[in-house]
């Protein structure tokens, strides 16, 4: 019967420690991981109370095992809205079994490659240019599927090249309003409706908020943006903006984001430095 105990204490741990390592290495933000930290810390002590000091043992500690128990309780409640997006996400995966997104596995399909950053680079430094409005979600692992936006827009599955995303969001074309996707060195779908983001709305403007959002609940995907009035480039990576950016800084960021998503590496955002914190785009 001891064995018993033993080996179920064993596995219960051994899956415990499995589910922290899983947390650990899908967050790569400093103050989200000290947060984690603190948080599996104390669900970890109340655990040790409640096993080797019960009501059965020999030196009973019922009171800080309670004040361990509500302290856990509180912070599982601070969490949930710090989290809401984070544990959304989480949610949504879990429901529709996307288990190699949340184990950093993108599939192969969707991996680009030097093609597809040249390819990008060149056709927004063109519609900047041109003063062309733009949006580009670049899927790297997230594996966005039609429900994922408000609008699935239309099905286009060819070979990316620059000349396509020119004429896709040729002014007098019905799709130039909405999002191309890319997956891979393919484009899957374009005039997409992209879920808006809460932040900044005095700020930016409609393709904005956009880029935001789509990355704000997919940490593996990021977006391009090109302002129509202003032709300012711009990135869009796990809810964080970065702007205004040169068509080589661009390409600097895209191809160390797609070498992150290639090697199963969290995909880390932009610096924030170049936020331009009080311009305001127009809406497109």
């Amino acid at each position: 019967m001891l064995e018993v105990l033993q080996l179920r204490l064993l596995v219960d741990v051994l899956c415990a420690s499995l589910v922290g390592f899983l947390l650990f290495t899908r967050v790569n933000e400093q103050r989200t991981l000290w947060l984690l930290r603190g948080y599996l810390f104390l669900v970890a002590l109340g655990w040790s109370v409640r096993t080797f000091f019960d009501k059965d043992a020999y030196v009973p500690l019922p009171l800080t095992s309670a004040l361990i128990d509500a302290l856990v309780l509180a912070c599982s409640l601070s969490l949930a809205i710090l989290w809401q997006g984070e544990l959304r996400r989480l949610m949504e995966l879990l429901g529709t079994g996307r288990l190699a997104v949340l184990l950093g596995n993108p599939q192969s399909k969707m991996r680009a490659t030097a093609s597809t950053v040249a390819q990008l680079t060149d056709a927004a430094g063109r519609l900047s240019k041109s003063r062309r409005g733009a949006l580009i979600v670049v899927d790297l692992g997230s594996d966005l599927r039609p429900e994922d936006f408000l609008n699935p827009g239309i099905t286009i599955d060819a070979q990316l090249s620059s000349e396509l995303l020119l004429n896709l969001f040729a002014s007098d074309t019905p799709l130039h309003d909405g999002a191309v996707v890319i997956k891979g060195s393919r484009i899957i779908s374009a005039g997409v409706i992209l879920p808006l983001s809460r932040q900044g709305i005095s700020r930016y403007g409609t393709r904005h908020l956009a880029a935001l959002g789509i990355t704000e609940r997919f940490d593996r995907c990021i977006c391009v943006v090109i302002s129509e009035e202003t032709g300012t480039l711009s990135l869009a990576n796990q809810g964080r903006l970065e702007r205004p950016i040169t068509s080589s800084r661009l390409q600097d960021l895209l191809t160390d984001l797609i070498a992150a998503s290639v090697s199963s590496t969290p995909v880390k955002s932009p610096s924030p430095r170049s936020v331009a914190a009080g311009t305001q785009d127009p809406l497109p």
